[in-house]
């Protein structure tokens, strides 16, 4: 039946493609009109056509379905665990936890919660071999499935120091991988996105990242999690995820490591807004949108209201409720890799893998990730990164609607606030310069709650 139904139409070359926009702008030449270059230095044309264009089946999804998964601070065990069994209740299907301290009673924490078909994340702030031995032991008593966030290298980034120093935390890590029955290496990509790197950066990054732990673990064979922030760039954001998982494998294969890697996705915080916060919700549901058709194993949606608001139960309802409505209403677990074949997605991901991995071949050249931390060479790049998309935001090319365009002058949400929805200063001495968060609108958010009061 698709045989016949595409023999009815006769085909067209890029060539008639061409001659067409040229006849529709009245001669113009439409590489200078409808050409445009992305802040990576990808030219995106108007069009994309196989006989001209090199295209390539990359990797999307490796499988049919996503988990949708429901982030929880534990504070108060008990009331996390109330938290995790309503929510699972409610449609989520895996918990990420960030535990606070090592003192945690696993046995509270997890009460009556599911152990079949469940998966349960333990993001840890710390590092401590006796905390991976008790999961360890609970896991073998309650078969529950458990796997471990620890980012030694992460927390350098983001924090400025390491838990100990290098030598202790990678020896510890190394302990770990010889122990622990489980995937326990985690990759904080997001905070290269949130602190404003452009694409390639964050593959380049991520994979140096990556790399750091292949050369320093030489037991390692569990699985690698990936947790990444999805911008708004819908299809670019498509083919960052599919090259993502494409560099892994590649970058494995290398190490003779076989396992695959789990993505865990989640909308990014850059693009956030504290004013008109409901467009909060258009945005992240494009951005899981995007998440789930790269190939995201996991998906954690980020509340409307994350930004100045503790959690809450409305916020997160609405926030899973929309990763509800794309699973079982817009059925986006239904297609395998439904992006396979899409030329523009398809040349997307070959250029961003192609430009990321010239970056992360400059960066092992040089002495790898760490060194250019302490040289402050990656803080650098990720800076003049996010200066350029601040200049754009800040002279209106870059929009984000309801706080440069269009502006609600009678918003007011100085009274709201339960969180400071601003980056922190903490200065204090540090090993390397930490990577920062910061959202696109915070001057213009900062300058708005100083004249709601005038």
């Amino acid at each position: 039946m698709a045989e016949q139904l595409f023999n009815e139409f006769e085909s067209v070359s890029s060539k008639q493609w061409k001659q067409q926009i040229q006849y529709e702008l009245k001669g113009a030449d439409y590489t200078e009109t409808l050409v445009w270059e992305s802040p990576e230095g990808i030219k995106v044309k108007p069009f994309y056509h196989s006989d001209e264009d090199t295209i390539r089946n990359h990797c999307g999804t490796p499988h049919d379905d996503f988990a949708i998964m429901q982030p929880i601070f534990v504070h108060d065990v008990k009331k996390s665990n109330e938290r995790a069994l309503d929510t699972l209740q409610r449609g989520a299907e895996s918990i990420r936890f960030t535990f606070e301290n090592e003192s945690v009673d696993l046995n509270e924490l997890l009460h009556n919660l599911p152990v079949e078909n469940v998966r349960y994340f333990f993001y840890l702030p710390f590092l401590s071999i006796d905390f991976v031995k008790k999961v360890a032991n609970y896991k073998a008593t309650s078969k529950a499935q458990i796997t471990l966030l620890i980012d030694p290298v992460g927390q350098l980034v983001s924090d400025g120091n390491w838990f100990t120093n290098l030598d202790t935390d990678l020896a510890q890590l190394n302990t770990i991988a010889t122990q622990y029955q489980g995937s326990f290496l985690s990759i904080n990509a997001k905070t290269y996105q949130n602190a404003g790197a452009n694409m390639v950066q964050q593959l380049a990054y991520t994979m140096a990242h990556i790399n750091e732990y292949f050369n320093r673990l030489p037991t390692l064979q569990q699985p690698i999690t990936i947790e990444v922030a999805v911008g708004t760039n819908y299809f670019f954001e498509i083919a960052k995820l599919r090259a993502l998982r494409l560099l892994f494998k590649s970058l494995a294969s290398e190490y003779h490591h076989e396992l695959d890697c789990h993505i865990i996705a989640t909308p990014t915080k850059r693009n956030k807004t504290l004013y008109d916060y409901n467009v909060n919700m258009l945005r992240t549901t494009t951005e899981c949108m995007s998440a789930i058709l790269g190939g995201a194993n996991s998906v954690a949606n980020l509340p409307y209201d994350s930004l100045y608001h503790k959690d809450n139960e409305f916020g997160d309802r609405i926030a899973r409720n929309q990763l509800l409505v794309l699973k079982h209403e817009s059925h986006f677990d239904k297609v395998h890799n439904p992006a396979d074949g899409a030329y523009y997605i398809e040349t997307l991901t070959e250029q961003l893998a192609e430009k990321a991995l010239l970056l992360f071949k400059d960066i092992e050249a040089n002495g790898g990730l760490i060194t250019q931390l302490i040289e402050g060479s990656i803080q650098k790049k990720i800076s003049e990164s996010a200066a350029k998309e601040q200049e754009l935001f800040d002279s209106g090319k870059e929009v984000l609607l309801g706080t440069n365009k269009y502006p609600n002058k009678n918003d007011a949400m100085k009274h709201d606030l339960e969180l400071y929805p601003f980056i922190k200063q903490n200065p204090r001495k540090t090993l390397i310069t930490p990577v920062l968060e910061k959202r696109l609108a915070e001057k213009l958010e900062q300058e708005r709650l100083s004249l709601e009061d005038n």
